[in-house]
């Protein structure tokens, strides 16, 4: 065999990186516990010689694949398919491949599609379960290995764990700072009732409300696209605005600035608008989009994290998985918060 045709080893990243295979391995595999300068340098080593693992070798000297079923549906839309990237990233850099299945709009189907990926021999699955379409995926491979659903709504299986995204913390977080604006009252352009965000970010904005006392109303549901947005802000026009719009997502957040410009309103001026998602371009709209951020990546860490600790042998994750906070990012479609 050519030489330089030869796949480069471990061995050659070892004497790349002027350590040890075991220092190597540790890398790949614990890379927590390893030295910082150490784990730099290695991984250095492998990407200037392109390593790669040989993962054939690899599951016939283990017994495990290293392979970790995603399963989801709704690519298109900004937080599934954020959250999948999350997760295959967060999957690679901790050693695993991903074997990615979308499930298909037919609930009967769910069953067969959890078969078929448990049968490509993955270790466990992670589902990126966003609505209620895919409570069927959840439960037909609840049981049949370890699983780690994302989402917004609790466990309703036995066995399986949730890491999600504290929706109900941003909706408060945009209704305190509108209310530090002077807002007295505030429309929330609900999204779809069937998604578990959708249902946790008005949960959250009613409670807050309450919390702030202030005045508001939830308009909608609507779909989360800006031709929802544009209708629902057309129907508050037309029977009187509130002092900020609290959009569900910022597509719904795009059709009620484009009403509101298209019926010769000011944002923030006579009305101020809030997202959610931070999508990418919001900043630059005009106004530039209030918005709040969720923290994706984080997401795709800690739901792999909880699933290599069911794979790695716990009966549960070594920790009870918490939802994580998102983040409020205030640009101009909002008033400045009074400083008294």
């Amino acid at each position: 065999m050519n030489p330089s045709l030869r796949r480069p080893s471990m061995g050659d990243v070892a004497s790349r990186a002027g350590v040890s295979y075991q220092t190597v391995s540790r890398v790949l595999n614990e890379p927590e516990i390893v030295r910082p300068s150490t784990r730099d340098r290695v991984l250095e080593a492998i990407s200037e010689l392109g390593y790669t693992r040989n993962r054939a070798a690899r599951a016939l000297k283990t017994a495990r694949s290293s392979l970790i079923g995603v399963l989801t549906d709704n690519l298109s839309l900004f937080g599934p398919a954020e959250t999948t990237t999350a997760v295959e990233t967060a999957a690679r850099e901790a050693g695993y491949s991903v074997v990615l299945t979308s499930m298909t709009s037919d609930p009967h189907g769910a069953r067969q599609v959890g078969a078929e990926l448990l049968g490509s021999g993955v270790e466990g699955i992670l589902v990126i379960a966003a609505h209620e379409g895919m409570t069927p995926a959840v439960s037909a491979v609840a049981g049949t290995a370890p699983v780690v659903v994302v989402s917004a709504q609790p466990a309703r299986e036995a066995g399986v764990e949730v890491v999600g995204i504290d929706q109900a913390h941003g909706a408060r977080a945009v209704v305190e700072h509108l209310q530090r604006t002077g807002a007295g009252s505030i429309a929330h352009l609900a999204g779809p009732t069937d998604w578990f965000d959708a249902r946790a970010r008005r949960g959250g904005f009613t409670a807050a409300l309450e919390e702030f006392g202030l005045d508001g109303e939830v308009v909608g549901p609507g779909e989360w696209t800006p031709r929802a947005g544009y209708e629902l802000t057309t129907g508050l026009i037309a029977s009187g605005l509130p002092d900020a719009l609290f959009a569900a997502n910022d597509m719904i957040a795009i059709g009620a600035l484009h009403a509101l410009h298209q019926h010769g309103l000011r944002v923030p001026e006579d009305v101020a608008v809030v997202g959610f998602d931070n999508t990418l371009g919001a900043e630059f709209l005009i106004p530039s989009l209030t918005t709040v951020a969720q923290p994706f990546a984080e997401v795709g860490r800690e739901a792999l994290r909880h699933l290599v600790s069911l794979l790695d042998g716990a009966s549960s994750s070594v920790e009870a998985p918490r939802a994580l906070e998102p983040r409020l990012v205030v640009r101009r479609s909002t008033r400045p918060e009074r400083t008294h």
